[in-house]
């Protein structure tokens, strides 16, 4: 079993920067890509961002390319998303999602394991 825990969220204004971290656990990890999905209020789950395990290959969102970063580091089994420029369209609840197999993928069906996620609020 495998087990996700965010944190980093919380209330920014609108131009600010967060930094969220997902922290991965449980005997049975090994090669495995990560992602960033969010839900506002009232709206369904979307893709945010994902990368690769070697952390070579990702990918995003158009609504947040040039302003989010995704990064990872395996020794750590910890995933990180930097957000700059935040905009109130980017709140919502963000979640941590793990999927077996190198390769990163943007849809949500393709992950096995998923976090409970950590709210970002953004005032304008």
């Amino acid at each position: 079993q495998v087990q996700l825990v965010e944190s980093g969220g919380g209330l920014v204004q609108a131009g600010g920067s967060l930094r969220l971290s997902c922290a991965a656990s449980g005997s049975s990890l090994s090669t495995y890509a990560m992602g960033w999905f969010r839900q506002g209020p009232g709206q369904a789950r979307e893709f945010v961002a994902t990368i690769s395990w070697g952390g070579g290959t990702t990918y995003y969102a158009d609504s947040v390319k040039g302003r989010f970063t995704i990064s990872r580091d395996n020794v750590k089994n910890t995933m990180y998303l930097q957000m700059n420029s935040l905009k109130p369209e980017d709140a919502g609840n963000y979640y941590c999602a793990l999927r077996r197999g190198p390769w990163a993928e943007t849809t949500a069906e393709q992950y096995d394991y998923w976090g409970q996620g950590t709210q970002v609020t953004v005032s304008s």
